[in-house]
This record gives C-alpha cells, structure tokens and sequence, in this order.
C-alpha cells in the first residue's frame, strides 16, 4: 500500500523594514553585524529596489499595497489639496482609492495578518488582521478587528517613538527604539500562532535612527555609533527568530521576503524649492510677510509642496490659477531646465526632473503634481513656503533615497524592480497554488 504525504499548503512572510537601504544591509552584513542577515544573503537574492516618485513612505507603502502607482491609487504624500482650493487635507487609508493585494488575496480566501503597516490608518477591514503603523494615532482605531485591542494593550503595544521628543533627546530616542522594537516582537509572538496565509511585519525604527543619527552609521568614531550598531544587531536577532520559525513550519523558504520602502543617506544641504521659484520669478505672493498658499498671487506660474512635488498653477485647477493648459508644457520644459543647473558650491543639486505624465498612469494623474524633482544624493529638498534662503540644515541629519532600496527573495527577480512590482510576486505563491 503506498502512502501519500500531504502536501503543505504555501504560506507567504514579509519583513519590511522602513528606510533601509541596499547598501547599509550589505555593509553591517559583510562586517557582521548581521550575521542573520548574512545567512539570507546566501541562500537567496538581494535585489536593489526603486522606490516610488516621491520617495516617501506614504506613496511606496501605498505602491507596495497595491501594486499601483499614485495614479491609480491617489496618494501622492502625506498632504494633499481639497479639490478646488488651497485648503490642506490628510490622505489616509479611506482615501486609497484601489484594492490592496490583501484584499485580493480575501477574495481567494486566504487570510491574512498585518503587523505595523505605514499607510493603513485609521484601519480598515482586511481578510484577517490589520494592526496600523505610521501615522497612526490613536491604538483605538488602528486595530482590525476590534477585539484584537484588549491583547494588544496587555502587552503594551506602541505604535512609534514620540518623534518630536526624541528629536531633542538622543537618549529617550534609544530607549523608545528598544521599547518600540519589543513591542513588534511581542506582537510577531501573540499573531504568528494564528491560521494564515499572508503575515506581514513592518519595522519602522530604522527609518527614525537615520533621519536622526545617520551620521553615526557612517562616522566610526560618532558617540552614537556602537549604539546605531546595536540596534541593528537587534533588529537581525528579531529577524533571525522570524526566520527560523518560517523555515521550521515550511518547506522552503520561497515565500520569504523582506524589503524596504526607500533608501537613506546624508544631508549636505536642505534645499527648499519655493524660495527658489520666487527667485527666479516663477512664485508670488499677494503679501511677501504672508507666505502661504491661500496668500498666492494669480501671476504666479509653479509652487512646490514637500517634499519635491511642483503643481504648475493651472487655472480651473486652483481658485486664482492662471496657467492655461495649452503652455503645460513648455513650462515644465522650462522649469526641468532651470531646476537642472541649479548648484550648490560647485555641486550638482538635481539630479533629474519627472514628468509626472511619464511616470504614473490611471485615472487620477491628473490631481498629483505635474514635476517631481530628485535632488542629487545629499540635497533633501523640501516644500516649505516659510524660507528665504534656497539652502539651509535643521537639526536632521539623514534623507531619503530612491533607487537604492532593497528586496530580498530566494529567486532572482531581476535588476529593475520597483515597489510597485512586489506585489505579484509576493501574492504568486498563494494565488497560483489550487
């Protein structure tokens, strides 16, 4: 009589750690630091991944979620006009306007589990469970469902470190790392005994350290720099134990994943883009001692909104907007090749100028921002419309990158991954399997 073993049914796991570049992975992995790490970097493949346009956590976690661009999903950053106005508003997790692969994989009724996810608040239901990460507020209505709440209080569940505290305090930033960092791993523990098909962890820590202290990764000889060490060590023994548990209970470890959402490096210079379109005549103010958008005299042709997003002033599309459609485009032509030969001492600070025409698609294009520029590595550029000087630091000291974040898998994908990619090869394993 012959038996038959059970073939066991694929299961998907997902690590994503915030801000992590390609490069920082394959140094402290090559010196040690992450020996766990290092094991994976064996077994399988480290690709470099591009990250959304703007290269911020809001628009590539959305693009990661969907598998779509701004275009499609209608995130273009953390802030966004009311239509018709100057009036702010912040985009959340109601405001996507497309389906998440989580939402796919329901509909092939599989469930899923969700830990710590930027860009998924206030939570909203998902095939299994959703805890929301940044920025999220309140625990109360991060949550999916309901009654995940009372465990996750129990365990002293914390959403972030308070960024503005430790802005000032590099020691409370040390210990709400730790503490924050405990706390993904208490909740990878209470949520990995559940039945699922898709988990997913996110760390956002690593983001936060480097905005902060990305000068103690690369100064040696930084007070911070055995601490920065540190952390990442944790950060791999975490994902070390993930690891093991994965590979204990499957067979191999092709529905493993980890990733990042952009890179990081050093500021050199903020450069702050409104001050430089007034500058050149391009922005102005009805009243120069009040500078803000509801403020924007008619004449005006291009302001920026953070962290690199320009809207040409197009009338129909805001209250004063002047700009007719017919000259779209030879102004974009001329503001891509001002913005080109800008400098800084010497220094290239552009590195290049997106049409946004040529790099989203979908029904929604048309309520982004009509450039994104990508400054050179070192120059952050910002959208503050309370500058004067078109340089300038603050007390942060790491940016954000785009093409040097990273996807690790046990197959080769291939050189030119972008964010929004991931989705179909991560949901492969599940969907296709009958």
């Amino acid at each position: 009589m012959m038996w038959f073993l059970k073939k066991r049914k694929p299961r998907v796991c997902v690590i994503g750690l915030d801000g992590v570049p390609i490069s920082l992975v394959q140094d402290l992995a090559i010196k040690g630091y992450l020996p766990n790490f290092a094991s994976l970097l064996e077994q399988g493949h480290l690709h470099p991944l591009k990250a959304s346009l703007p290269e911020i956590s809001s628009v590539s976690w959305s693009d990661f979620m969907t598998g779509t661009n701004s275009g499609h999903h209608g995130i273009f950053g953390f802030t966004d006009f009311k239509p018709g106005s100057y009036e702010f508003r912040f985009p959340n997790f109601h405001n996507l306007a497309t389906s998440t692969f989580w939402d796919h994989l329901g509909q092939a009724k599989k469930k899923v589990v969700v830990l710590n996810q930027p860009s998924t608040y206030p939570a909203r239901r998902i095939p299994g469970f959703l805890i929301s990460g940044f920025v999220a507020i309140e625990l109360e209505k991060a949550v999916f469902p309901a009654g995940i709440l009372p465990k996750l209080k129990k365990i002293n569940y914390q959403i972030d470190i308070d960024t503005f505290a430790c802005r000032q305090d590099h020691s409370l930033l040390w210990s709400q790392l730790a503490s924050t960092l405990e706390a993904r791993a208490k909740a990878w523990e209470l949520f990995w005994p559940e039945e699922w098909d898709y988990f997913e962890l996110v760390i956002t820590g690593t983001d936060r350290l480097h905005h902060f202290l990305w000068s103690a990764y690369e100064d040696e000889a930084h007070p911070d720099h055995q601490s920065f060490l540190n952390y990442y060590h944790q950060v791999d023994k975490l994902i070390g134990k993930i690891v093991a548990r994965f590979r204990k209970e499957n067979e191999e470890l092709t529905g493993l994943f980890l990733l990042s959402d952009h890179g990081f490096t050093g500021i050199k210079q903020e450069v702050y883009l409104n001050a430089w379109l007034e500058k050149e005549g391009l922005l102005r103010f009805k009243d120069s001692s009040e500078k803000n958008l509801t403020n924007i005299h008619p004449d005006s042709l291009v302001f920026a909104l953070d962290p690199n997003r320009l809207y040409l002033h197009l009338e129909g599309k805001f209250p004063s907007g002047q700009v007719k459609a017919k000259d779209k485009d030879t102004l974009k032509k001329t503001i891509r090749e001002k913005l080109l030969n800008l400098n800084f001492e010497g220094q290239r600070v552009i590195r290049e100028v997106f049409d946004t025409q040529d790099i989203y698609s979908g029904p929604l294009v048309e309520q982004g921002p009509d450039l994104i520029a990508l400054g050179e590595r070192g120059f952050d550029l910002k959208g503050s419309l309370k500058k004067h000087m078109i340089f300038g630091r603050t007390d942060l000291v790491g940016m954000h990158t785009w093409d040097d974040a990273f996807f690790w898998a046990a197959s080769d994908w291939g050189a030119e991954l972008k964010i929004s990619d991931l989705a179909s090869i991560i949901t492969k394993p599940l969907l296709n399997h009958k």
